[in-house]
């Protein structure tokens, strides 16, 4: 009985290691796979990478693909089917358990509706750094779990009507946590983007944001108290005027959500270039008056700030005559016998004046005048 239960035993340990010992779903084509195919999968770079690859395993967590030349995301992309069918075709869920999808530096121009359609469970996309021209107002309308998107440097070339459509794609994500919108030469906050309830944070740094005005700051605020998004403005091109009061007493009242608000520096007016915002007062800040700019380019009024420059300049000034007259101090015999001198060479300048006046006014020196000519001829009768 004991050499078969050992080889019941052995049998056992065979099974189990040769369970073990099946190999994991291979890799798709031009892809690296790391810790295992369901863990993260990194697709190379490369022309020949047109559109997403389809043998990616079906427990995969994590796809990246950078540097590709994918060039259009049509529908359905990344679920079942055939990517250039119809939408019955390309219904199915070929990824259920993606988590984090990265398309950057890719090249895509246009994203179609539904794009991303069978990713359920993805949390966090990010397409920076494509040169998007066109974007559907259903691109991310399969994606009820997304709570991160990054959109960095990637609606530049598209105009107004891309941002457009950025408000149409971003009305169904009203899970979205994190929006990443930097770099893409925004001169307003989408307004999409305001009305996300769950937003937590808006990065628009590096934008071409001027301002702030009341009615972006009102819906920046949540009903019944709850905590506003986060928001990031570092290296936006601020205009510190009279309009930048409300932006200016907003991040006094609120700069725990706006962690880069001492990175906020003045772009105009000249005299306020690099300033930091919250080093001005508010109270100060002035429209220019029409005729003095064309553009209505605003001042601040000379203010405590001036002043302070003044009496730095003053302390200067002073700390230069206290070092004129320490060095006075410490020469001060040298300087006694230089004034000696020159007293000296004084007087005897002044004596030889006076005795020249002396010898000019002794009337013994006066020279007599000469005789007429007349009077040194002789009479005949005086014999001589």
């Amino acid at each position: 009985m004991a050499p078969r239960a050992g080889q019941l035993g052995l049998h056992g340990l065979l099974l189990v290691a040769a369970a073990l010992s099946q190999p994991a779903a291979p890799c798709p084509f031009q892809c690296y796979c790391f810790g295992g195919p369901k863990l993260l999968l990194r697709c190379a770079s490369g022309a020949e990478l047109r559109q997403p690859p389809r043998d990616v395993p079906p427990d995969a967590r994590n796809l990246t693909i950078v540097g590709a030349n994918l060039t259009v995301l049509r529908a359905a992309a990344f679920a079942g089917g055939d990517a250039d069918g119809d939408g019955d075709q390309a219904a199915g869920v070929r990824l259920p358990l993606l988590n984090a999808l990265r398309l950057t530096h890719n090249h895509i121009e246009v994203v179609e509706d539904g794009a991303f359609d069978g990713l359920p469970s993805l949390a966090a996309l990010d397409l920076s750094h494509n040169p998007l021209r066109a974007l559907g107002g259903g691109a991310f309308r399969g994606l009820p779990a997304l709570r991160s998107l990054q959109l960095n440097h990637a609606l530049v070339r598209g105009g107004p009507a891309l941002l457009a459509a950025l408000d149409a794609a971003l009305a169904p994500l009203a899970e979205l946590r994190l929006l990443g919108l930097a770099g893409n030469a925004l001169s307003r906050l989408p307004p999409a983007a305001l009305r996300l309830a769950r937003l937590e944070q808006l990065d628009v740094s590096r934008n071409a944001l001027t301002g702030l005005g009341p009615d972006e700051l009102r819906a920046l605020e949540r009903d019944g108290g709850l905590p506003g998004p986060r928001l990031l403005l570092a290296d936006n091109p601020l205009r510190c005027g009279c309009a930048a009061r409300h932006l200016l007493a907003w991040l006094r009242n609120a700069t725990e959500r706006v962690p880069d608000a001492r990175r906020l520096r003045c772009a105009a007016p000249r005299a306020l270039l690099d300033r930091p915002l919250l080093d001005l007062d508010g109270a100060r800040l002035r429209c220019a008056e029409s005729g003095a700019d064309a553009r209505g380019e605003e001042a601040e009024a000379a203010g405590p700030e001036l002043e302070a420059s003044y009496v730095f300049f003053g302390l200067v000034l002073a700390l230069i005559g206290l070092i004129f007259l320490m060095v006075l101090y410490l020469n001060r015999r040298g300087i006694q016998r230089w004034m000696r001198n020159l007293r000296e060479a004084c007087r005897d300048q002044m004596e030889g004046y006076h005795y020249r006046y002396e010898q000019d006014a002794d009337p013994r020196r006066v020279p007599a005048p000469a005789a007429p000519a007349g009077s040194r001829a002789t009479s005949p009768g005086s014999g001589l």
